[in-house]
């Protein structure tokens, strides 16, 4: 035996009489062949890949198929890889890519425009893997958290302009030009001094310069005004040079130029099953919509939808109430102006509803108004309102009534009933809100944490609600692996593949059977009809 100083590794001048086998590059339990057996389960047509339909009759270079571009996205999405230049390498080294693809190599610009074109896809796509998982039993669908995060999109704070820093910036600019302005008449003094002095050869560059910064600022402040104009022209509030549809998005004191992630996750895994982006810093107005596209994606007849105080609001309330869902938010305390000035708020007064009457905490009725009210918020109204003459000599006047009022009115919402047992029903919620934290915020810890997704690649709405599809799905599908075990999400997807094949041969039997009696009825016509030959 020879000894050696070190392990050597083989000669790569050394020649193979046989070449390894693309199969033998990954192992049979590799997690590359769940996304291999994941994609050929999906209806690519059906979800609306471009060129899922093509031909091969059609004449031209023939596209790659968005089976492998799907792939390889997916696998990019799992692993930390996003971008189209550094996708396209991995193709080229990466022995999973490579196995996966098929030693395909596409290049970036093809990588890149399939996640572009085909935003609307991946959005399907990730819905049909919810619809997998309500299959095989991994969402409970009684309990989704909802709450939103701000991700960073392809533009920079500076980029967006807001109509009060677009003003800030036209009164900037004019200072700069009446300065420049007052520079060059002085300039143009004493250029004429020196003329008279030295002879008409004297030099004015310097007024050449200030003429020409001069005219540089009064470009800037056209496009900046043509900037306003078209923000009040549209009633926009906001206008992004960058990424058109990205936001100055504020909460908390801190800024973010992108989009706010909105998403319901059900508590039994802790997996995505409904989402959406949009690019309002508020999360006002989002409940009963993620609510119900829980619910649809669930199907379920009722549902608990817990959320955080940022998405109390009376009519999101009221909506989830009317479709079956229970809402479970946080009743936010306001500004309490008037506990501040020592007066009785709304909560101080009593409702009686056999009576439909208010008691005030002087024990007297406040009765309702025959006219209704809109409020600044567009909720109507019903005033109720106390008798003059009782409040006038009500030892309580000066803790209810205000400086120049001569009688207590109070406003009650015409839904009231809505918000009242939502109040009763957080009474007893304090375990449930508790849940929610640790629900809702396990995918965003995991996305941007784990993944470092704090930012999206592309731009436009659209495409980013697309890539948003892509790393839901990538995360789902990450978390059913683990959940399941390589060998029990391969065994779902060979019983899915198994199912849409058969539902796929008894639709062409049933539509042969339909042919053959649709036929068997033109036949029996013809024949009784034709005439007989002498």
């Amino acid at each position: 035996m020879t000894n050696r100083t070190f392990k050597t590794g083989e000669s790569r001048d050394q020649a193979s009489l046989l070449p390894a086998r693309i199969e033998d590059y990954v192992g049979a339990d590799n997690p590359v062949r769940a996304i291999e057996s994941f994609v050929r389960v999906l209806d690519l047509a059906k979800l609306g890949f471009r060129h899922a339909e093509r031909k091969a009759e059609e004449v031209g270079q023939p596209p790659y198929d968005p089976a492998d571009l799907l792939k390889l996205y997916l696998y990019g999405y799992i692993n930390r890889i996003r971008s189209s230049r550094r996708l396209e390498r991995e193709a080229c080294r990466n022995l999973e890519l490579i196995w996966l693809l098929k030693n395909l190599k596409p290049g970036y610009r093809t990588i890149g425009n399939f996640r572009k074109e085909n935003w609307a896809a991946l959005k399907a796509a990730n819905r049909s893997f919810v619809l997998l998982m309500r299959e095989l039993g991994l969402v409970g669908g009684s309990v989704v958290a909802i709450d939103g995060s701000f991700f960073h999109g392809d533009a920079s704070k500076a980029s967006i302009f807001t109509r009060k820093r677009l003003a800030d910036q036209i009164a900037k600019l004019d200072q700069e030009i009446e300065a420049y302005g007052k520079s060059l008449e002085d300039n143009d003094a004493a250029e004429a001094k020196k003329a008279v002095k030295d002879g008409p050869d004297g030099g004015g560059e310097d007024g050449g310069d200030i003429g020409a910064k001069v005219a540089a600022l009064m470009a800037k402040r056209s496009r900046a005004q043509a900037d306003l104009a078209r923000l009040e022209e549209n009633g926009q509030t906001q206008l992004s040079l960058t990424d058109p549809d990205a936001r100055l998005l504020v909460k908390s004191g801190q800024g973010v130029a992108g989009y706010n992630v909105q998403t319901a996750v059900d508590d039994k895994h802790k997996l995505i099953v409904a989402s959406e982006v949009v690019n309002d810093s508020s999360d006002v107005g989002q409940l009963h919509a993620m609510a119900m596209a829980a619910k649809e994606a669930l199907e379920v007849k009722t549902l608990q939808a817990l959320a955080d105080e940022g998405y109390y609001s009376s009519r999101e309330l009221k909506a989830c109430e009317d479709d079956g869902i229970t809402a479970y938010v946080p009743v936010p305390e306001g500004n309490a102006r008037l506990e501040k000035q020592g007066r009785f708020a709304l909560k101080d007064f009593n409702y009686d509803g056999a009576s439909d009457t208010y008691h005030c905490p002087g024990g007297h009725q406040l009765h309702p108004m025959k006219s209704r009210q809109e409020n600044t918020s567009g909720r109507i109204e019903i005033r109720y309102a106390a008798r003059g003459a009782i409040c006038r000599t009500c030892p309580l006047k000066v803790r209810c009534l205000g400086s120049n009022a001569a009688y207590r009115t109070i406003g009650r919402w015409e839904h009231e009933d809505v918000l009242e047992r939502h109040r009763a029903r957080m009474q007893g919620a304090g375990e449930l809100m508790r849940r929610r934290f640790g629900i809702v915020e396990h995918p965003f810890g995991t996305l941007k944490c784990r993944a470092g997704y704090r930012h999206f690649l592309v731009r436009g709405l659209d495409k980013v609600r697309g890539e948003w599809s892509l790393m839901a799905l990538c995360y789902n599908f990450t978390r059913v692996l683990n959940i399941l075990g390589f060998d029990g999400l391969l065994a779902a997807l060979a019983k899915t593949r198994a199912t849409c094949r058969w539902t796929r041969v008894a639709l062409l039997t049933c539509i042969q059977v339909a042919l053959a009696a649709l036929w068997t009825n033109i036949e029996l016509p013809l024949a009784v009809s034709r005439p007989t030959l002498a």
